[in-house]
């Protein structure tokens, strides 16, 4: 029976990028998220992929997928499922949307891996990847929540190390730099889409979501005595959080 990997997240962008390329390298993916209608068009792509509809906000939808599981050879989970949702000062900035970034960031995460490590510790290897941020590292303007949001992924990941210390299970924390995806900006600026384009102005390579994907895919296919603790990954243009490279004509 192949390994199975869990993707959340998996209906766009990275999450997507990542449930197809695991499944072309071997893996049965499960990939999991809210948007049925897209899952399906990405279930068509590869008959690895098997789709299940999941919240990583609602415990009992987590509970639901971790009981369909129980007796599959679970080895990895891609803690996926993220986003920002405002571009506020926190001066102004909305308590509901802090609330909502934390949830669906963090504590989505904390409630797979907790649901997915009994599973792992049955198949006896497991590999938990936790989408983190170089937001998760150094603070900027303007993304309070979602800066707050991905320090707590990287706080729980070096956490998650230590505690599995011993157990046939590795962590690695995947922080991206600028990725150019359909929807993440754009959710970001609550659907505006100019506002968004001025993120990527002048940069000819963004990251794509395939890029990221290719990363998961080699940490969690070297041989599992080697864990990558934490991968840092920009474009050649960002040579640091506010130093970008542009090209505006």
């Amino acid at each position: 029976m192949k390994d199975y990997a869990i993707v959340t997240g998996a209906s766009s962008g990275i999450g997507a990028a990542t449930a197809k390329l695991l499944a072309a390298n071997g893996f049965h993916v499960i990939a999991a998220a809210r948007r049925m209608d897209r899952l399906a068009d990405l279930a068509k792509s590869d008959s690895n992929i098997e789709i299940v509809e999941l919240d990583v906000t609602n415990q009992k939808s987590v509970d639901a997928l971790a009981a369909k599981l129980v007796g599959k050879p679970v080895s990895v989970l891609v803690n996926n499922a993220g986003g920002a949702f405002d571009a506020s000062p926190i001066a102004d900035s909305d308590p509901e949307i802090w609330a909502k970034t934390f949830d669906v960031n963090v504590t989505g995460a904390v409630r797979m891996t907790k649901a997915m490590i009994p599973l792992m510790k049955n198949h006896g290897a497991g590999h938990i990847v936790l989408m983190s941020s170089t937001a998760g590292r150094i603070a900027y303007e303007n993304g309070g929540t979602y800066i707050a949001a991905k320090h707590g992924v990287a706080a729980v990941a070096g956490t998650l190390r230590l505690e599995l210390s011993g157990q046939p299970i590795r962590v690695t924390e995947i922080a991206p730099g600028m990725v150019k995806t359909d929807e993440f900006a754009v959710t970001r600026f609550a659907g505006d889409k100019t506002k968004a384009a001025k993120v990527y102005e002048g940069v000819a390579k963004p990251l794509t979501d395939a890029d990221v994907a290719e990363t998961i895919r080699w940490a969690v296919m070297l041989p599992e005595h080697i864990n990558i603790d934490l991968l840092v990954v920009r474009p050649l243009a960002q040579a640091a959080q506010h130093k970008v490279h542009r090209v505006i004509e």
